[in-house]
C-alpha cells in the first residue's frame, strides 16, 4: 500500500526495512508485514504456521495491529538484536565490582537495541564510610554519570541511541541532589529520572511530618517531608524532571506480586519491571478500526478490536520464543512469566471521528469500554493460550485474586480457573512516536492530538531536503470526507488547548483497565500557579496512576512546537541581517566566574554583562581576561563575537552550545570530577549557566559575585535538533522529536 504521508516512508525506509548487503530484503512495506508474520509463525506448531502466518499478516495490513520498533526492524532478519523494546537491569550491589558488572550487562543490553531502567537506590549515599579501603562513598549520582558517558557511546540496533530510566526513593539520603541533577543541561541527558514516592511519604506529607532519609536502616537525617515535596515538584516545573512514579501503587496493583517486587521502569514509564525485567510492545490502532467517521452512525468496530486483541496476544507471545535476549538472567525473567504490554495507539483520532471530544468523561468512559474490551480478551485469550501451550511456569492460581484479574466478568475467572494463565502481565500502554507516523501519523499512544498541520523537512537522495506539509490521521480523513468544510472546534482539541485535568481525567481512565502502567505527558500552560501544578501529582495519585509525568514550556527544555501557519519562519542565524545591534549604556551589571584551568598557570576570567532590552534582562556582552597571555588573541577575537551575538538579541542559547562542542587536540581537563573537552568548552559551560540565570556556578568554575542575575520572563527557548539543527525538538511520551526532520530519541 501507498503510505499517507511521504514522512511515513521515509522513516519506514530508515528504521524499519531490511535491506542487507548486496541487495534484496524489504521492497515494501507489504515486504516488512510479510517478512514479520512469517518470523512469528514459526513459534507455532510446523501443521498450523501457515494459518498463523495468514492470520498475522491480516492483523498487520492496513497498520491495524502494530508491534513494537524492535520486532519490526528485527524479525525475521537473523540480525544479532533482541526484540524487547522494555528491560530493567538487575539490582546493584553496593561494591565497585559489581557495579561495573552491572554497567556492562546495561551496555549490552543497549547494543542490542533495548532500552533499560536502573534503581540506584541500593548505592550507599556520598560521604558514607567505605568499609575495608578508607575511604568515602562517592554516592550513586556519580555512578549515574558513568552510565550517562557508557551510553553515549553507544549506538542501538537501527541507528537509535540507547534509552535510560534512573530511579531513586524518596527516602534515599541522596534525594535532594537527585532531584536538582538536570538543573545542570549538560548532566544526565541519556537519562529519563523518577523519584519512586511512597504512600508513607504522602501520608507525611499529608500530615505535614518530618521524613527520615535512610539507607540500609541508619536514619542520615530528617527533612521536613513538604519541603522535600517542595523541591521536587519546583525541579519538575522547572526542568520537566524527575518524573514520579507512586512506587506503592505500582506493587500493590502488580499481577506478579507473589514472586517479584518492582522498583523501577523502562524509559518511558509505561513497563514497570523487576530486576531484570523484560518486556514485548504492541499496539492496536483503534484509528482505524472506526467505521463511518464523522458520521451519526460513527462507531469502533468492537468485533474487529476483539479479534485483533486476540491474534495481537498470540503473536507477542510468539516473539517471547524467538527473540533473542542480550543477557540470560532476562531470558529466564521472561520466559518464567511471558509478559506482554499490548496496547493502543490512535485513540485521540477515534475520539475524534466518534464524535467524542477529548478529556470529557463521555470520552473517558469510551475508552474505558474500549480497553475493557482489550482487557477481557487479552486475558481469555491468554487462558486459552494456557491450555494449548501451557500457562507460564511461575503461574500460581492465587493470581485470580490480583486487582486487575478481581474486576474481570465471571466468564473470564472462569476459564483462567480452568486452564491458568499464558502471561503473567498482558497490557500496557507505550509511546508509539515513529510507528504512529508510519502509521499515518495517528495520534501517538492514548495522547490528545499533539498538531493538526505543520511543516516537515524530508531529505532527498541527493542530500537536499524539501517541505513537506503533514497532517494528523484526523483531519486527513476529514479533508478526504468533507473538503474545506471547516472541522469542529469542539472535538478537534489538542494538546496546546486542553487542560490538565483533561489529561488526567483521560490517564486514569486508562490506567483502570491496564494491567502495568501508561506513558503519557500531561501538558501544562507556561503560566499554570505552582500550587496548581503540585496538585496535579497528588490527584494523579488519588485517582490511580502508577505514574505521572508533566511538560511545561520552560528555558531549558524549550517550549512547545509552533503550529500556527501565522508564524513567521525562523530566521536563520547564518544568513545576513539588517538588525541593528543595540546601544550600549555607560554602566551595565554583571558577574564575573573564576576558570582554574589546570593547563595554565594562571585563572581565566570571565564576565558577562547584562542589559535591559525591550524589559528583558539579557546579556550583553562577554570578556575574557587572564595573566596568560598565550590565549590573549583568540580570547579577544571569541569575546568580539559572542558580543556581537549577544547584542543582536534572540534565541542565544546555540552560543553555550558550540562552545561546549570544542575539543582540544591536546587533552581537556577534570574540573571538579567531570571531563570537560577544552577552555572554550569551559567557557561555554559559563554561558551556558548564566543564561540559566542560576546562582551556583558551573563545574570547576567559581562565581566572584555571589549574587548571580536575576531575569524576569525570560522567553522560553525552543530545543534543537541534533540531525537537522532545526528549533523543533518536542518533549512528549518520555522522547524527544523533531518536528521538521522526523528525528527521535528516548531518554
Amino acid at each position: 500500500m501507498a503510505f499517507d504521508i511521504p514522512l511515513a516512508a521515509e522513516i519506514w525506509a530508515g528504521k524499519y526495512r531490511f535491506a542487507p548487503e548486496g541487495g534484496g530484503g524489504d521492497l515494501s512495506v507489504e515486504d516488512s508485514w510479510r517478512r514479520v508474520a512469517h518470523a512469528v509463525a514459526q513459534a507455532e506448531p510446523a501443521d498450523r504456521r501457515e494459518i498463523w502466518n495468514e492470520r498475522f499478516l491480516a492483523a498487520l495490513e492496513e497498520f491495524q495491529f502494530l508491534p513494537a520498533g524492535r520486532i519490526l526492524a528485527g524479525a525475521g532478519t537473523a540480525r544479532a538484536v533482541t526484540l524487547f523494546n522494555c528491560f530493567v537491569m538487575g539490582s546493584l550491589p553496593d561494591d565497585l565490582p559489581g557495579i561495573f558488572e552491572h554497567l556492562r550487562e546495561a551496555a549490552v543490553t543497549l547494543q542490542q537495541g533495548g532500552g533499560v531502567g536502573m534503581d540506584f537506590s541500593t548505592l550507599r549515599p556520598a560521604g558514607a564510610p567505605v568499609r575495608g579501603v578508607g575511604a568515602d562513598a562517592s554516592g550513586p549520582l556519580s555512578f549515574m554519570d558513568v552510565w550517562d558517558a557508557m551510553c553515549r557511546t553507544i549506538l542501538s540496533a537501527g541507528q537509535r541511541r540507547g534509552a535510560m530510566m534512573g530511579c531513586l526513593r524518596i527516602d534515599h539520603p541522596d534525594i535532594e541532589a537527585f532531584i536538582d541533577a538536570k538543573r545542570d543541561p549538560s548532566r544526565l541527558r541519556n537519562f529519563n529520572l523518577s523519584v519512586l514516592v511512597t504512600d508513607a511519604f504522602l501520608a507525611a506529607l499529608a500530615a505535614d511530618e518530618e521524613w527520615p532519609l535512610v539507607f540500609e536502616g541508619q536514619v542520615f537525617r530528617t527533612v521536613r517531608a513538604a519541603d522535600l515535596w517542595t523541591r521536587l515538584m519546583s525541579a519538575t516545573y522547572a526542568y520537566a524532571e524527575p518524573g514520579v512514579i507512586f512506587i506503592d501503587q505500582v506493587n500493590a496493583r502488580n499481577n506478579l506480586a507473589a514472586c517479584e517486587t518492582i522498583s523501577a521502569s523502562n524509559p518511558c514509564g509505561e513497563q514497570m519491571l523487576p530486576p531484570y525485567g523484560a518486556c514485548l510492545l504492541g499496539s492496536i490502532n483503534l484509528a482505524r478500526l472506526v467505521a463511518a467517521p464523522f458520521s451519526e452512525g460513527a462507531s469502533l468496530d468492537e468485533e474487529r478490536l476483539a479479534d485483533l486483541t486476540r491474534v495481537a496476544v498470540r503473536f507477542l507471545d510468539n516473539v517471547i520464543d524467538i527473540s533473542r535476549f542480550p543477557l540470560a538472567a532476562q531470558e529466564r525473567e521472561a520466559r518464567d512469566k511471558r509478559r506482554l504490554g499490548l496496547g493502543v495507539t490512535g485513540l485521540a483520532d477515534a475520539l475524534i471521528f466518534c464524535g467524542l471530544r477529548y478529556g470529557t468523561e463521555e470520552a473517558a468512559a469510551m475508552t474505558r469500554h474500549w480497553l475493557g474490551i482489550i482487557k477481557r480478551e487479552a486475558y481469555r485469550c491468554s487462558a486459552q493460550l494456557a491450555a494449548e501451550k501451557g500457562p507460564y511456569p511461575l503461574y500460581d492460581a492465587e493470581v485470580l485474586e490480583r486487582p486487575n484479574l478481581l474486576s474481570l466478568d465471571a466468564e473470564t475467572r472462569a476459564l483462567i480457573a480452568q486452564h491458568g494463565l499464558r502471561n503473567g502481565c498482558l497490557t500496557s500502554i507505550a509511546p508509539t512516536g515513529t510507528t504512529s507516523l508510519v502509521a499515518g501519523n495517528v495520534s501517538s499512544g492514548i495522547e490528545p492530538v499533539f498538531a493538526y498541520a505543520y511543516e516537515r523537512k524530508i531529505r532527498q537522495p541527493d542530500g537536499s531536503t524539501r517541505q513537506e506539509s503533514v497532517q494528523d490521521y484526523a483531519l486527513t480523513v476529514w479533508k478526504r470526507l468533507r473538503g474545506d468544510e471547516e472541522p469542529p472546534e469542539a472535538v478537534f482539541v489538542s494538546a496546546q488547548t486542553l487542560s490538565p485535568r483533561d489529561h488526567l481525567v483521560m490517564q486514569a481512565a486508562a490506567q483502570e483497565v491496564i494491567d502495568s502502567s501508561i506513558s503519557k505527558t500531561v501538558n501544562c500552560p507556561e503560566d499554570i500557579d505552582f500550587e496548581a501544578f503540585c496538585g496535579i501529582y497528588l490527584e494523579g495519585w488519588k485517582s490511580g496512576c502508577k505514574g505521572l509525568t508533566t511538560y511545561r514550556p520552560n528555558a531549558v527544555t524549550g517550549s512547545v512546537l509552533s503550529v500556527s501557519s501565522a508564524s513567521p519562519p525562523a530566521a536563520d542565524p547564518t544568513s545576513a541581517s539588517e538588525t541593528p545591534l543595540a546601544a550600549r549604556e555607560e554602566a551595565l551589571e554583571g558577574v564575573t566566574y573564576k576558570i582554574k584551568w589546570p593547563h595554565s598557570a594562571h585563572a581565566v576570567y570571565v564576565t558577562v554583562n547584562d542589559a535591559m532590552i525591550e524589559g528583558r534582562r539579557r546579556p550583553f556582552e562577554i570578556f575574557v581576561n587572564s595573566k596568560n597571555m598565550e590565549h590573549y588573541a583568540w580570547t579577544l577575537a571569541l569575546t568580539r563575537m559572542i558580543s556581537a551575538v549577544f547584542r543582536r538579541g534572540g534565541d542565544v542559547g546555540f552560543v553555550a552550545e558550540e562552545l561546549k562542542a570544542v575539543f582540544d587536540p591536546q587533552g581537556g581537563a577534570w574540573l571538579g570530577g567531570r571531563y570537560v573537552a577544552s577552555l572554550p568548552a569551559a567557557i561555554g559551560g559559563v554561558v551556558e549557566r548564566h543564561l540559566r540565570h542560576e546562582a551556583r556556578a558551573p563545574v570547576g568554575v567559581e562565581p566572584t559575585d555571589a549574587q548571580a542575575p536575576s531575569y524576569v520572563a525570560m522567553a522560553a527557548r525552543p530545543a534543537i535538533c541534533p540531525r537537522c539543527a532545526s528549533a523543533a525538538l518536542v518533549r512528549k511520551e518520555g522522547c524527544d522529536t523533531c518536528g521538521d526532520c522526523g528525528y527521535s530519541k528516548c531518554g
